[in-house]
This record gives C-alpha cells, structure tokens and sequence, in this order.
C-alpha cells in the first residue's frame, strides 16, 4: 500500500464532468506534471487549468488532498474534467503513464479503511449508500457511514473489557477477596450488555426491509382487480388487464417508495381450482409469493372464500371496485379506475409493512446481525456462568467471545475474507 493509485471515480459515459482520482506516494508529483499551475497548490483549493492528457489537452480542475486529510489518508490528487467517456479515458491513460496504476475495484475505500479513516461498519454504510434503491435506505447507510453503528459496538467491546479486568483483578489477587463485589458489578454489566445487544438484534428485521424491500403481495380470485390495483399503485400500466379471468398467469412485480420505504408489490395469478396446466403453475407461483411476502393485500369479492394465509403475516383486507359498489367487510374500499382509497391503501401499507423509521443505528447486512447474535449468546452464556458461582477463568472466555464477535463489525478481528468480500463490491474509482 502506498504505491500510486489511479482511476475514473465517476460513472462511465456523457455528462457535465468526470472525475479521475490518484491517491498514494507521489500524487502531487504527477499533478505538477499533468496540470498547468506553476505555483503551489495549497491543499483542499480547486484550481482551473489545462490537463495534458497525452494526445489532447482539457480545460477543468485540479484539487489536492494533503495526506493524511484526505479520504484515503495519502495524498491525494482529483482531476475534474469534462464529461464524456474519450476525455476521462485520456486523462485516466496519461495518469498510468506518468507511473501510476490502475487502481482495483474498491481500493481507494479500502486504503481509509486501513488507514484508519473508516470503520468496516462505515465502509458498509457507504456501500448501502451507493447502492440505495430509496431515502430509507439512504438514511440508513448513513448512519453506518457517519460511524453510529461502530460507536455503539466501541462502547459495547469497551463495556466487556472492563468485566474482563475485573476477572483479571479477582484470579490475579485471590487473597483481597474481591470476588462478590466484582461479579455484583459484572452482572449489573452484563445486563447493560445484554439490553443493548437485544436492541440491536432487533432491529435487524427492519434494516433488511429498508435494505430489500417490503414485499407486498396481491391475491384473491381470479378477475378480482389485482392488475388494476397493481397499475393504480404505480402509477403507470404494468400489467395486462382484461375482463377475462386468469390473464394473469406469471407473476407481475413493480416498485413503489412510500414515505422513503421501497415496497416490492407483486401481482399474482388468481387462486381457484380447475385451472388449466399453465394456470396452475401460476397459482403454484402466487403462492409462493403469499408465503414469502412481509403483506399480504386481499382483493375480496362479495361471496365467501377463504384463503389459508400464512400465520403472522399481516393481511389487509380491500374491495377494489369501489365504483360498482360498496364492498361489506373490507378494511379499505377503493377504485383502481377512480383513485378513490388507493393514499389510504398505501398509509396502510406503510403501517402494517414498516411501522415507523425510528432514530438510531439499523444493522442492515446479515454478516452484521450474525456478529450480534454470536456476541449476544456469548453474553448470555457469561451471565449464566456468573449466576451460576462459575470460576471467573470460565466466563471470561465467554466475554472474550462476544468481544470478538463485535470485532468483526469494527473490523477489529474481522478476517481477511470477509474485508476483501465488501470491498469487492466496490466500483473500480471508488
């Protein structure tokens, strides 16, 4: 690490600029070679000027970063040009033959990281972020990026070291008895530990609906108004809508943001027996889908049928043709033709399907929650070894195991394999 580094941080083809990054030993040396400012660069300034890229020359910005102020905490040099894919080309070329390399995918991220500018939570935070399908998400990965989430580990792993000098302190100095009055502390520890550990647990299900998407699924009977209602919601024609029954025979899926929450809506094939081959492979596949979703909304007729629906997941129960008459027994009467009920469909939705954004930390990857509830087991079986008048060397090693765990969120003890998997989701400039 150290060596210089090069690549085209912005997305690939037309626009108002692009940005091409070098960071590493030497970064101003190329600048000053590249660049047509004489004088000093005073770091953190944009300055204008001519870029020599080898066969042609542009007119833009070059801004230094003094490590270690900089993103990746090396110095660090960005060349702003115009837009368009031959002109970063030729100055991203030029950068490689004045001694830089190409940089590879994610490795300026991971530089900060090993510098000590990121956490491997932040990093996560930002990757959510680059990634984000809606604000929720946005939010979220912020949150990870503007390290909550590490300093709520840092304080949980600073919380189990001061158990563990209380260990050291009774097996060290067996003569001062201070065996009661330390495992007192420790439990009251513990239960601190635990509280904040459940908490974090928690809220894993609704950092991965953030993350994924709340899974919605329309179903009733066939010609029910399934597709209309699918359209309606989107606000746009999705799906092919007809007076004849079972038209829909695949699934239909389309996006909508409520409240900055991305909700994934499905519109299945309507469920009845007799169907042909074709069509019974469609009800095989909106069952599926019922059995997956986090909502199920229920498109009711006025004659009775009842549908084995999974148990604990929601169901809102709709009369979708409100325009031809009240349907009885509906949570929600609307019209997919007239709009009528469809905010109050999606108020609904947004309820039952999410709840409400609350302030603080979500863990959104599964490495994330796995690494929580390993230290919470651990946690748990250091409580019960206090409780229980185990040796203090027993349920040490428990509180060693959960410090360890939460490490893998800092990155502290995380493994090579997992820091090259995240930052291989990384583009090539970032």
């Amino acid at each position: 690490m150290g060596d210089l580094i090069a690549a085209i941080a912005t997305a690939r083809g037309r626009g108002g600029i692009a940005v091409v990054r070098v960071s590493g030993e030497g970064a101003l040396a190329l600048a000053r070679a590249m660049f047509s400012r004489k004088g000093e660069y005073t770091p953190n300034m944009l300055y204008t000027g001519t870029i020599d890229c080898g066969d042609f020359t542009d007119f833009g910005m070059c801004v230094y970063f003094r490590a270690p102020r900089s993103f990746t905490g090396e110095d660090t040099v960005e060349f702003h040009c115009h837009g368009g894919t031959e002109i970063a080309r030729g100055v991203l070329s030029r950068a490689l033959t004045l001694g830089a390399r190409l940089a590879e995918a994610g490795e300026f991220t991971k530089r900060a990281y090993l510098n000590g500018k990121l956490s491997l939570s932040a990093v996560e935070g930002m990757g959510e972020m680059i990634g984000a399908e809606s604000a929720a998400q946005v939010r979220a990965g912020y949150a990870l990026y503007t390290e909550a989430l590490n300093a709520e580990i840092v304080r949980l792993q600073t919380a189990i070291k001061e158990c563990l000098a209380g260990v050291d302190a009774e097996v060290d100095y067996p003569e001062e008895d201070l065996s009661a009055g330390n495992r007192a502390q420790t439990r009251s520890a513990l239960r601190e530990i635990l509280s904040s550990l459940r908490a974090l647990s928690e809220r894993y299900r609704t950092g991965k609906k953030i993350r994924s998407g709340v899974k919605v699924a329309l179903c009733g009977r066939p010609n029910a108004g399934k597709s209309s209602l699918l359209n309606a919601l989107l606000g746009y024609d999705r799906a092919i809508v007809s007076a004849i029954p079972g038209t829909t025979r695949d699934l239909v899926e389309g996006t909508i943001e409520i409240r900055g929450v991305l909700f994934r809506l499905t519109d299945t094939a309507g469920l009845r027996e007799g169907a042909d081959e074709i069509e019974r492979e469609g009800v095989r596949r909106a069952e599926q889908a019922i059995g997956s979703s986090d909502v199920i909304v229920y498109l009711k007729e006025d004659e009775a049928f009842d549908l084995p629906f999974p148990q604990g997941v929601p169901v809102i129960t709709v009369g979708a043709k409100s325009d031809l008459g009240i349907k009885e027994g509906c949570e929600i009467a609307l019209s997919s033709l007239t709009g009528e009920g469809i905010p109050a469909l999606k108020e609904r939705l947004y309820e039952v399907g999410f709840g409400a954004e609350q302030e603080g930390v979500y863990l959104l990857e599964e490495r994330q929650f796995e690494a929580v509830s390993e230290a919470l087991g651990a946690a748990l079986a250091a409580q019960e070894g206090v409780l229980g008048g185990s040796p203090a060397e027993l349920y040490a090693e428990d509180l060693k195991r959960a410090y360890a765990a939460l490490g893998r969120i800092s990155g502290e003890t995380a493994t090579e394999e997992i820091i090259e998997e995240i930052f291989s989701k990384f583009c090539v400039g970032k």
